[in-house]
């Protein structure tokens, strides 16, 4: 079997506004890739626009979405999918990722709502991931969401993600972090979960911190640490998958850049540690 290519490898970070200047000053060598919402870059200039061009041209990049709503009621919006083309190309940005769930109608929600696990769903959302990949001329990934609801579900999760990954022949960003939460509020195995998630398809993991409201609901936040199950979870995915590439996601409470380069540090740790352990096996 040929051994999968990925579109970048290593340890990553969110890279968000606040992190720049430090980030700038020297650029810590334990950073393989970063990521960025397309949104909140497409058509910055100035001395932002500046900035942001320094990073990209000495990083690789991947971009996660946060408004096409694949899910949604609306049209899908081609115009803002020609933006995101032109920025993926003038950047070279190796990877465009997207929220398997809705954001909007004729307006914004500010919030990531739950797709019902329907076949319907399953046969609309992949024509629409469809034409996303037409018009950007790539394949592009889909997130396993956090959901607090699940109204009119007629098929699991796991079946949902997984026929919509095979309907529209698209890639799978893992979220880790996510399977932990949704475990957790609805009452599931996260490794059995994760494990019945098709390898061939994972472009790339995230990992992030989460609120802990109550011993049975999580809420995904990306403004804590993660936290020792999600580690876990994580590692039994490089022993299920092997080593993938896996970027750290901070959205909020965000701490100094030492703080956060300690988890990147972890997260490069595991992997080394799942390399030798493969390297091990291979040779015995």
């Amino acid at each position: 079997m040929t051994a999968k290519t990925y579109a970048v490898s290593g340890a990553g970070l969110g890279l968000r506004r606040s992190m720049m200047s430090d980030l700038q000053k020297a650029l810590p060598p334990q950073i393989d890739f970063m990521e960025v919402a397309p949104e909140n870059w497409i058509g910055v200039g100035g001395i932002l626009g500046k900035r942001f061009r320094y990073f990209t041209e000495r990083v690789p990049f991947v971009t996660h979405g946060l408004s096409l709503s694949l899910g949604g009621p609306a049209p899908l919006d081609e115009d803002h999918l020609l933006r995101i083309k032109a920025f993926l190309r003038d950047h070279d940005i190796r990877a465009y990722t997207e929220h398997l769930s809705y954001c909007g109608d004729d307006g914004h929600l500010y919030d990531l709502m739950p797709i019902p696990f329907t076949s319907e769903a399953v046969t609309y959302v992949a024509d629409r991931i469809r034409r996303t990949q037409e018009i950007l001329e790539r394949r592009i990934a889909i997130e396993n969401v956090s959901y607090y609801a699940a109204p009119g579900a007629e098929l699991d999760e796991i079946e949902f993600v997984n026929s919509v990954l095979e309907e529209a022949d698209c890639e799978l960003l893992l979220d880790v972090n996510n399977i932990y939460v949704n475990s957790i509020n609805h009452g599931y195995d996260a490794e059995e979960f994760l494990k019945a998630l098709p390898a061939e398809r994972i472009a790339y993991f995230h990992v992030a911190g989460h609120y802990e409201e109550a011993e049975d609901l999580r809420v995904d936040t990306h403004g804590a640490d993660v936290c020792d199950p999600v580690w876990q979870l994580l590692n039994t995915a490089y022993e299920h998958f092997g080593v993938i590439p896996t970027l750290l996601e901070r959205d909020f409470n965000i701490p100094a850049l030492p703080e956060l380069l300690d988890e990147v540090d972890r997260i490069r740790d595991m992997q080394g540690q799942r390399s030798e352990a493969m390297s091990t096996a291979d040779v015995g």
